[in-house]
């Protein structure tokens, strides 16, 4: 039920940026509104208290964004309260920026290595997904796990490209039980 929310919600915010051709402004002032959440969990105890009444909240979110934010984006978060949707903020903001993304053409690429890897070697595993991918631009994200023992582990999506030596061993280990 909240990916249907949240698909609902993200997809008519979309539309409207695309109708009113404001789609990068919008991006980031959503962004800015996901972080001010994050960062102060108090706002989703306000919106979700049950002594506060629907016209507090949306005065509140009035306030807070008047000068701050467009009239789009604040129009939008009184909506989500009008509707008693506050709930799902957080994944309607994120199924609108991964909309975004994907009408930009930019994957989201999460990289885990053995040992950390230093710019050149970045640039070159960026440069290289960019040539074997639809995606004209990445964000990429790195960790690094050294249980991996050496190699990478790629995720695109739903897509894993798995070359770590932690993988080949099991692998290797598998096919020498099963002789």
């Amino acid at each position: 039920m909240a990916k249907l929310i949240s698909k609902t919600y993200g997809e008519a915010l979309f539309d409207l940026c695309l109708e009113k051709n404001t789609l990068d402004s919008i991006e980031a002032e959503i962004k800015a509104v996901k972080e001010a959440f994050a960062e102060n969990a108090d706002l989703y105890k306000f919106l979700n208290h049950p002594k506060i009444t629907k016209e507090e909240k949306v005065a509140f979110i009035e306030n807070v964004l008047k000068g701050r934010a467009s009239d789009d984006v604040t129009g939008f978060l009184v909506i989500i309260v009008e509707k008693g949707r506050y709930d799902d903020i957080d994944e309607i903001f994120d199924y609108f920026l991964a909309r975004v993304r994907e009408y930009k053409n930019i994957g989201v690429a999460k990289v885990t290595s053995a040992v950390a890897l230093n710019d050149e070697q970045k640039k070159k595993l960026e440069d290289k997904l960019l040539a074997t991918t639809k995606y004209v631009q990445f964000d990429m994200n790195y960790s690094v796990d050294p249980a991996l023992i050496g190699g990478l582990v790629i995720r695109i999506g739903d897509r894993v490209v798995d070359s770590s030596i932690r993988t080949k061993l099991k692998n290797l280990s598998k096919e020498l039980l099963s002789c």
